[in-house]
C-alpha cells in the first residue's frame, strides 16, 4: 500500500474470539453477518453497499439509540485476503459516498487506515487491529491521538458485540 500513512501514532487492539478464523473473516466481509454487529453499543447499522474485496467499497449509515444522530460512513477496501486480512480506509461520507468531515470534529482526519489480521489459535481466532490516519495534517494527527482512548473504547464495545454475535451462531 503506497498511501501516506501517518504512523507517528496508531491504535492497536488484540482480541481473541472463541470462533474459527473462517467464521470471524466472514463476519467482517459478508453483509449478512457484518450488519448484525458492527458499530458502538446501541448503534444500529443499515448497509447500502458492501463489496468486501480488494478495491471494493462499503457504504452504510449508523443511527444512535435514540435516532437523534445519523452518520454515513464508507470503507475503501485496500487488501482483503481470505481468511487472514482485511485492510480498509475508513471515512465519514455523505449518502453518495463522498468523503466528508466528521460531524463531531473539523480536525478529525478524513481517512483512517485500519488493518485487521486474523490468526488461528487452536480453533480460536486472534484478531489484531491497527489504525492510523492517512494523509493527515499535524492538527488532524493530534486530534486522532487525543481521541484515541474514546476510539479504543468504541472499538472494544464493537468487538464485544462481535464476540456476542459469534457466540449466538453456535
Amino acid at each position: 500500500m503506497d498511501n501516506n500513512l501517518n504512523q507517528s501514532f496508531e491504535i492497536a487492539i488484540t482480541r481473541v474470539f472463541d470462533a474459527p478464523r473462517e467464521l470471524v473473516f466472514k463476519a467482517w466481509t459478508e453483509l449478512g453477518h457484518f450488519a448484525k454487529w458492527w458499530g458502538p453499543k446501541g448503534v444500529t447499522l443499515e448497509i447500502v453497499k458492501m463489496d468486501a474485496r480488494s478495491g471494493g467499497e462499503f457504504l452504510g449509515i449508523q443511527t444512535s439509540p435514540y435516532g437523534n444522530q445519523v452518520m454515513w460512513g464508507k470503507f475503501a477496501y485496500q487488501e482483503v485476503v481470505e481468511p487472514e486480512k482485511v485492510a480498509y480506509i475508513r471515512s465519514f461520507s455523505d449518502e453518495q459516498g463522498n468523503t466528508v468531515r466528521a460531524p463531531f470534529s473539523v480536525s478529525w482526519p478524513l481517512e483512517i487506515m485500519n488493518i485487521i489480521t486474523l490468526e488461528d489459535d487452536e480453533g480460536k481466532t486472534v484478531l489484531k487491529l491497527k489504525g492510523c490516519p492517512v494523509n493527515a495534517s499535524a492538527e488532524e494527527q493530534e486530534t486522532y491521538k487525543g481521541m484515541a482512548p474514546k476510539l479504543q473504547q468504541d472499538l472494544e464495545g464493537t468487538f464485544d458485540k462481535l464476540a456476542d454475535y459469534l457466540v449466538s451462531l453456535n
